[in-house]
């Protein structure tokens, strides 16, 4: 008797093992490892949430309960993919001068003056 075909790969991307410091994936039969340290918005994250995790394209991943996605070369050398902020000092949002000192009121009486 003769086996049927094999069927298609159900999966391209899978999260195999999750620990303290990060987690694994299969990714089309490569394992690659994601520490906390280098992708933090994973580390609070429940995982169930981690492990929801999809393969648009062939070099794209997305965690839809996150939002968050990841080029798949990010996760094979992560220092050529440094977080780096490029936020701005604004002094546009900063009082010019010292914080004005608001006086308390005084409460009214309740008879008029003349």
């Amino acid at each position: 008797m003769k086996s049927a075909a094999r069927g298609k790969t159900t999966s391209d991307i899978e999260v195999t093992n999750v620990s303290k410091h990060g987690f694994w994936l299969l990714v089309r039969g490569e394992e690659l490892f994601a520490s906390f340290e280098c992708f933090p918005w994973f580390r609070e994250a429940p995982v169930g949430h981690i492990l929801n995790v999809e393969m648009p394209t062939a070099h794209h991943l997305y965690w839809p309960d996150l939002d968050v996605d990841l080029a798949v070369d990010s996760l094979k050398n992560p220092d050529a993919f440094p977080l780096v902020s490029r936020v701005l000092h604004n002094t546009a949002l900063e009082p010019s001068g010292p914080t004005p000192k608001v006086k308390p009121r005084r409460a009214r009486s309740g008879t008029a003056r003349g």
